[in-house]
């Protein structure tokens, strides 16, 4: 295009006409189209509502002026699962998930044991359990966590190596965690690894430690010992720091067991003899099974010096009960040499370790209860290879041993009840307790040998029910004692059950079954393992039945696991 075209007009159509622009004091033309409008201006038609002022402002639940509501729908029938039942009030309404006072608080109250204090919460969720009231503040901004959950581990490892329950142990490291401010732990016991779990927040990373357990000893003065580092602990008045707690500990485990092993060694023994007695023995018997016991002792401590696992220190301390009172029937001496053996099995039987395990599978602690009682079957299995042999042998020999030889009675209840102390004495030096505590297990076990003679032999119940019963009392008495002691109840308990284990029912099963008489010995056996459990579960009960009567520290009672109601 040239220059000459480019200064031609344009055409009309392609002309662009603009309207004139209004005057001033003249009105704005009335074409909708062609004036604009803000794109916020509110339409033609719509009414506006007079704007209030601040005093008028209605709440935001409120309904706006105007609108409609439509009259509540009369209720369906009763049985709609989407209808209120005709008693619902919603003014009254019954509390559903949390109620509109909020979660009751759960007081602690702090005048019963830690034990109780502590197994209160471990049973309770995480979410509710109380905000810890932090008892040892000796250094400002509290002790290094790592440290604490350190100090924890070891208390926990002496007391599961003692023989404590896993629910007692948990306790115990919880109780120790809260004493130092560190409230959201969560320790796990389970039979040789303890494990310790720390969390400061729900938004920080968790830590974790764990210790394994590889040797166990009983020592009931060291567990003493602990209980009494736990309970310095958890008291509020008592201010012990972490350094203190560390020094103390490290004297538990350097402290020296309280009994020599000569005194070990005379105490089987004399367990020996005292049980020989309980079966109808008399005074030689009671000698012999005392020399067959104190020789199976020695040799179990010349197995144990040479490494060999405890199965084969129970074989080889079972044999020499069994081989003096084989011989006693060889040579034609007029003895019971059933209760000869049935005594030394007295002194060999895992009591201690069965009672455990029972309380573990009762409290929920599965994993650790199938172990322990694994372990105990173990050592059953090793006492019955040490007697079987020996009575194997003594029968191919031409021994004539009677089982119903056993089951004389002495005729007179107050020997039995002096031997039945003795038994529970003895027992009491071979866990090493502490001397302030044998007096009372001593008497433990005559009052449970008392209950069970009443029930036994004159009101002729089940040896079963009466071997419960007489347990149940010791766990009663046991209980109460660790209570008034604060400390715990094992050194009460365990040596106290001591006359009423089966020694005499796996004798008879032994002899049985060396005898050819399969069926009768497997009866026998069976009846050992009721009386074991008898006994088991009777001590746990009588623990149980003790909390009934005692304040636990809890503002309600404890709710059972939703899987005893079927869930």
């Amino acid at each position: 295009m040239t220059d000459a075209e480019d200064r031609k007009p344009q055409s009309d159509e392609a002309r662009t006409t603009f309207p004139p622009m209004p005057r001033a004091g003249s009105a704005a033309p009335a074409d909708p189209e062609s004036s604009a409008t803000s794109e916020f201006a509110l339409p033609q038609g719509l009414a506006v509502a007079r704007a209030g002022t601040e005093s008028e402002a209605t709440s935001e639940f409120a309904l706006p002026q105007g609108l409609d509501v439509p009259p509540a729908q009369p209720a369906g029938p009763e049985g709609s699962a989407f209808s209120p039942p005709s008693t619902y009030s919603a003014r009254n309404a019954p509390p559903a998930f949390t109620p509109p006072a909020g979660t009751p608080v759960v007081s602690l109250t702090k005048d019963v044991p830690w034990q109780d204090r502590m197994r209160t919460m471990l049973r309770m969720p995480v979410a509710e359990r109380p905000a810890p009231e932090p008892v040892q503040r000796a250094e400002e901004g509290g002790p290094a966590v790592p440290r604490v959950l350190d100090l924890t581990l070891r208390i926990g490892e002496l007391l599961l190596a003692g023989g404590e329950g896993a629910e007692d142990v948990e306790a115990a490291m919880f109780a120790v965690c809260r004493s130092y401010g560190l409230d959201r732990c969560e320790p796990n016991v389970t039979f040789t690894l303890l494990s310790i779990s720390y969390q400061p927040s729900l938004v920080d990373d968790p830590v974790t430690a764990s210790r394994t357990v590889r040797r166990r000893g009983t020592d009931y003065t060291r567990l003493a010992a602990v209980f009494r580092l736990v309970d310095d602990l958890s008291d509020p008045e008592t201010q012990v720091s972490l350094e203190e707690a560390y020094r103390r500990l490290a004297e538990i485990r350097r402290n020296r067991h309280p009994y020599p092993g000569w005194a070990l060694t005379t105490a089987s023994g004399l367990l020996a003899g005292a049980a020989s007695v309980l079966v109808g023995g008399d005074v030689v018997v009671f000698v012999a099974a005392a020399l067959g016991a104190m020789l199976g002792d020695r040799l179990a401590w010349l197995c144990a010096g040479r490494g060999l696992p405890e199965f084969y220190q129970f074989t080889v301390a079972a044999t020499p009960p069994a081989a003096i009172g084989v011989a006693l029937t060889l040579a034609h001496v007029d003895v019971k040499a059933s209760a000869v053996i049935t005594g030394g099995l007295f002194a060999l039987l895992p009591g201690r370790a069965l009672v455990a395990g029972v309380q573990d599978g009762l409290t929920g602690f599965y994993i650790t209860a199938s172990a322990r009682l694994l372990e105990v079957l173990y050592f059953f299995v090793g006492i019955v290879v040490g007697v079987l042999v020996v009575l194997y042998f003594g029968v191919q020999f031409g021994a004539k041993l009677n089982p119903d030889a056993a089951l004389g009675e002495s005729g007179q209840p107050m020997v039995q009840i002096g031997a039945s102390m003795l038994l529970s004495l003895t027992f009491a030096v071979l866990l090493q307790q502490e001397r302030s505590t044998v007096l009372w297990v001593t008497l433990n076990g005559g009052v449970a040998w008392a209950v069970y003679g009443a029930m036994h032999d004159a009101g002729g119940i089940s040896p079963v029910a009466s071997t419960a019963v007489a347990a149940g009392v010791v766990g009663l008495f046991g209980q109460l004692l660790s209570r008034y002691r604060f400390a715990s109840a094992l050194p009460y308990t365990t040596a106290a059950i001591g006359p009423l284990l089966p020694g005499s029912a796996t004798y008879f099963g032994l002899l049985a079954i060396a005898q050819n008489e399969v069926d009768a010995g497997l009866v026998s056996l069976t009846k050992a393992v009721a009386l074991a459990m008898a006994v088991a579960i009777g001590v746990n009960l009588g623990s149980e039945i003790s909390r009934l009567f005692l304040r636990i520290g809890s503002a309600e009672k404890r709710r059972a696991a939703k899987r005893t109601r079927g869930f």
